[in-house]
């Protein structure tokens, strides 16, 4: 596999240095420990957005760092977990003394070190508070999860709760809406061709040139089913009714309580879609599909959202979280409310996602 990089050691520091000379107006980095932040931070009495995860998903998480979305955020090696020293340090960075919350997918590595980081944080006097995104349908435990696997909807609480706190809310709020993200958002992808890892050089999984895998990961996680390639009018209906006929979703998370300063079980149940409901539909590509085919997902989509009752009030179709050039897609639908769309238009500047101003 040819690839665009030097050595594969460097790829992520490099591939951070190219992003800050580009954008300098948006964002800086910090190399030991690394991380992305704001141009602009801290922006005193606002609460702050932290994410991370493994590299190899941009623009997730770096690209959504600036004004409206996120404060910061940590990128680890390749697939691989940022480490608690990166989110720390970030946290200090970026604390405008209203409080901090980490967004974070749910992945065990993720989950383990955000935890740590989030203790060490409050040792440190900085409140911190974490909201877990769980929103893939394919499948209920993975290769690196108790429990759905953390995706789309990861992007679109970054906006809706960056934009909150970007105009003023509370720490608290903050945290509650980006909870409300997760609960109504849903996701399903599907792979046509696997990634290669720099470091590996050979794909991370096989694939026949007739099977697509349905319901893959982000990392190249096996999905439900390996199947017959089809058309993309079959393969978008595929995802589209896997997701709207969800059943409700119940699970316990860990959350960290005020009043007890610990971690407490959270229960929490994703309602079902309902005939007549507003939805925001996100069609992503997963690095190596082009956008002219992700709108002919989106036209499929569309047409199935309105067999069933929903309606599409915003949408977003581009590669927003990838695989590294993994061909296929994925589908996001978030149930919104007119406190979601608002602040999903609210204006945002950051290298990647941009409107408004």
């Amino acid at each position: 596999m040819k690839k665009l990089i030097n050595k594969p050691e460097d790829f992520v520091r490099e591939s951070l240095e190219g992003m800050a000379a580009a954008h300098p107006d948006f964002i800086r980095v910090d190399y030991d420990p690394t991380f992305v932040y704001r141009a602009d931070a801290p922006v005193p009495g606002k609460v702050a957005m932290i994410s991370g995860g493994g590299s190899g998903h941009e623009p997730m998480h770096a690209g959504f760092v600036g004004m409206g979305m996120l404060d910061a955020a940590c990128p680890g090696e390749v697939f691989t977990s940022p480490t608690p020293d990166q989110m720390l340090a970030a946290a200090k960075k970026v604390d405008g003394g209203a409080g901090i919350v980490y967004i974070v997918k749910n992945y065990s590595g993720d989950i383990m070190n955000f935890e740590m980081a989030t203790e060490l944080a409050r040792s440190e006097g900085i409140q911190v508070l974490n909201i877990l995104i769980d929103d893939d349908v394919a499948v209920k435990d993975s290769l690196y999860t108790q429990g759905r696997r953390g995706v789309g909807t990861t992007v679109l609480a970054e906006k809706i709760g960056g934009a909150a706190a970007q105009q003023g809310y509370d720490l608290q709020k903050v945290v509650d809406l980006c909870r409300q993200v997760n609960l109504n958002g849903r996701s399903m992808g599907i792979a046509l061709s696997s990634c290669t890892v720099p470091a590996k050089g050979t794909p991370t999984f096989e694939l026949g040139d007739r099977e697509i895998e349905m319901g893959i990961g982000i990392h190249g996680e096996p999905g439900r089913e390996r199947r017959a390639f089809a058309s993309v009018d079959e393969i978008a209906e595929m995802l589209a009714i896997s997701i709207i006929e969800d059943k409700p979703y119940s699970r316990t998370v860990r959350e960290w309580d005020e009043e007890k300063g610990e971690w407490i079980d959270v229960e929490l149940i994703d309602p079902s879609f309902q005939n007549g409901d507003r939805v925001l539909a996100f069609v992503n590509g997963m690095g190596g599909t082009p956008l002219s085919e992700l709108y002919i997902v989106y036209r499929k989509l569309e047409e199935v959202c309105k067999k069933k009752g929903l309606h599409i009030v915003r949408n977003l179709i581009g590669s927003y979280i990838t695989s590294l050039e993994m061909q296929g897609c994925s589908i996001t639908l978030l149930k919104l409310n007119d406190e979601m769309v608002r602040l999903w238009d609210a204006p945002v500047k950051t290298p990647s996602l941009r409107w408004g101003v």
